[in-house]
């Protein structure tokens, strides 16, 4: 990228526009799966007996697993705090949806891992929770 470009468009804004683009996706679909602050709906466990039934989580569990997931990632992307676990988790739910619910849906799922490879291989980048604690433990030793 040529220098006045990266100037404009740096590695942090990049990565932090990457972080919030991803968070929102599983943050909104964990959002349609719940009632009040995490009282998971019951057409959710139904969904996950028919439309989304996973061949080894049982439709109880899978659920909540989604859910919950779809919640904490994404807020742990936003603060940039254990990027690369969270990205991690949710480039992993991405390959399952793709392969066992709607594997058709490949454009969307790509788009998905565009978003999170990137995080899984840079990490959070220097506007990041992650970033200040690594600044931080490396001026402590």
């Amino acid at each position: 990228m040529s220098g006045s470009l990266q100037r404009v468009l740096p590695n942090r804004l990049l990565l932090l526009t990457a972080r919030v683009a991803a968070a929102s996706i599983f943050w909104l679909s964990g959002r349609t799966k719940v009632e009040g602050l995490l009282t998971i709906k019951p057409l959710a466990y139904e969904l996950f007996r028919s439309e989304y039934a996973l061949p080894v989580i049982s439709a109880e569990l899978a659920p909540q697993l989604a859910t919950y997931s779809e919640h904490l990632f994404p807020l742990l992307l936003v603060a940039g705090l254990f990027t690369r676990a969270a990205a991690a988790a949710l480039l992993g739910m991405t390959a399952v949806i793709q392969i066992f619910v709607y594997p058709q849906a490949w454009p969307t799922h790509l788009s998905w891992a565009a978003l999170l490879l990137p995080l899984l291989a840079h990490g959070a980048g220097a506007w990041s929770l992650d970033s200040l604690l690594n600044r931080r433990k490396a001026r402590s030793i």
